[in-house]
């Protein structure tokens, strides 16, 4: 028999579940109040169940392994890299970082990534699979048991892409910001898309308050064409489009993320176009110098020269941010360590 994945049931759903294994509906309660808040990673930490309870649960229902492999953290600033490995063997990377507003962790919603774009480490090696929604809430769950500190914000900016993983995707973003479980305000959680199309307007039907963050990267389309597949599939229109749909429908104003690639869209020409692309929008714009991977080419530009870049835009009326590079002494593009303790292991996950 196969076990059901008890973690990615909400609280209606678990209650339903209970009951229909013959049980009180007050122990569904119990059994989620142990999964998300007290963050249980076994049925025998269920303390206050009995021992034929809990055996019953372990016969029928499994806790999604989210097993920590190595963790590093960062000297310069504390910010710590964690990577957990999955029940079928499959390696994921999170991040903590911690600020005064409060502790957020980045998290990842795939194994692997099928997007394949240029600059990144995630998707060297493709998709192995998509996250459950268990495995996105447990790299939370497990930094908050190994930290023993509260997290407040959520960035889905990890390994994937959330909206190639839809349905999984946005019953965390339910379960996390649910009143029974972590209770994580969904104005404090940003979410981070390559320019998936429909599922962006999908999404902007779904009633949540989430930040949505797109992953622009290029001025034109055909520069973002070179440096990310699915801008063949997605025309750069398009894709501003669906993030016009996504503001006129929440009122949350859109993040544009753009990784600064030193020569190849630092441009004064890239500052003209991002300024006719941004001027007209009520939006952010966050730039990212690169993060160096050993098997791509791309470099980042010096710190002058991005912040000339960054001043250029600020004076064409654009509210822009160079985003503060966190945990540069250990692997901190992503993809890097899970890549890494890959090739030592000899394994390709």
């Amino acid at each position: 028999m196969v076990k059901k994945d008890i973690c990615s049931f909400d609280y209606d759903e678990l209650a339903e579940e209970i009951c229909s294994i013959g049980e009180q509906s007050f122990r569904s309660r119990q059994i989620y109040q142990w999964l998300h808040v007290k963050l249980a990673a076994d049925f025998e930490e269920m303390t206050n169940l009995s021992k034929a309870l809990r055996e019953k649960l372990s016969k029928a229902y499994v806790i999604p392994k989210v097993e920590l492999i190595e963790r590093q953290i960062s000297k310069a600033d504390s910010t710590e890299k964690f990577l957990f490995g999955l029940l079928d063997g499959n390696m994921i990377e999170s991040v903590l970082m911690r600020h005064p507003y409060g502790n957020s962790v980045c998290v990842s919603s795939q194994a692997g990534c099928r997007m394949g774009c240029r600059f990144c480490a995630s998707a060297i090696g493709g998709l192995k699979r998509g996250l459950a929604p268990s495995e996105m809430l447990r790299q939370i769950y497990q930094i908050q048991r190994v930290t023993k500190e509260r997290v407040s914000h959520v960035v889905v900016m990890g390994t994937g892409e959330p909206l190639d993983n839809y349905e999984n995707f946005v019953r965390f973003i339910r379960m996390i910001s649910d009143e029974h479980g972590l209770h994580i305000s969904q104005r404090n959680i940003t979410a981070s898309t390559c320019g998936i199309v429909p599922n962006m307007h999908k999404l902007a039907l779904e009633g949540l308050q989430i930040t949505l963050a797109l992953s622009l990267h290029g001025s034109n389309q055909e520069k973002r064409r070179k440096l990310m597949p699915v801008a063949e599939k997605y025309d750069l229109e398009e894709v501003l489009g669906a993030c016009d749909d996504y503001f006129d429908k929440t009122g949350r104003r859109v993040t544009f993320e753009y990784s600064l690639i030193e020569g190849v869209n630092d441009q004064p020409e890239d500052i003209r176009e991002l300024s006719a692309i941004l001027k007209p929008r009520n939006c952010h714009l966050n730039l990212i110098p690169v993060n160096p991977v050993t098997e791509r080419e791309y470099r980042k530009p010096n710190s002058k020269n991005a912040s000339v870049f960054k001043n250029k835009l600020e004076k064409s009326g654009i509210n822009v941010t160079i985003r503060r590079e966190r945990g540069s002494d250990i692997d901190g593009a992503c993809g890097q360590l899970r890549r890494r303790y890959a090739a030592a292991d000899g394994r390709t996950r």
